[in-house]
């Protein structure tokens, strides 16, 4: 199965293509703002690098958010649009559930702890959700001030990623700060959906 997968939901664009469980192409570039306007080019590099044509395409992953405003809509109208003419089917993953499939195997190796993805929403609010050491969700995504935010019981404590995974340390001190995973990754999407 051939997956193109992008995210344009945070401070990243980002977009791969992953087939039969090899990552034939990728690329992620770090940005304020302009998701709309490199999305499409960057589709379209990682698809010449992959040797590939859209017609060979099964499926088409993009992430859902949570995210900024344009960016989850930009990410969302561009996987419509190639599913349109393509007629590829469209799997959403939200953001949250991304970061936490790339923290989930350097957990597993660990054999220990379990994973807080957090995104910061601002004015003193976080999107939060917990999961399994296997990636597996533990609770609901939500918007919450970090400091009334609480793992549910029984999830030994981890890794936390994302954007607001600092802000989310500052409450949890028995939680590490993985500072590798930050911004959603199209490879780490890509491989999820297939």
């Amino acid at each position: 199965m051939a997956v193109l997968a992008f995210d344009t939901t945070q401070g990243a664009c980002s977009a791969a293509i992953f087939h039969q469980g090899v990552l034939l192409s990728g690329r992620l570039e770090l940005m304020a703002r302009g998701q709309a306007e490199h999305v499409l080019p960057m589709i379209e590099t990682v698809r010449r690098q992959a040797g590939i044509e859209y017609c060979d395409i099964d499926l088409i992953a993009v992430t859902t958010g949570p995210g900024t405003f344009t960016g989850v809509r930009v990410g969302l109208a561009a996987a419509r649009a190639l599913a349109l003419v393509g007629g590829q089917a469209v799997l959403g993953i939200g953001t949250l559930e991304l970061l936490a499939h790339a923290a989930a195997p350097a957990v597993l190796a660990e054999r220990k702890g379990s994973i807080i993805a957090a995104i910061d929403a601002r004015r003193g609010e976080l999107y939060v959700q917990a999961f399994d050491d296997g990636g597996m969700a533990a609770t609901a995504a939500t918007a919450i001030s970090a400091a009334s935010f609480r793992p549910p019981p029984g999830l030994a404590p981890g890794r936390i990623v994302g954007t607001g995974a600092a802000i989310l340390q500052a409450v949890l001190p028995d939680w590490r700060l993985d500072g590798r995973i930050v911004q959603p990754d199209a490879a780490v999407l890509a491989r999820a959906a297939e």
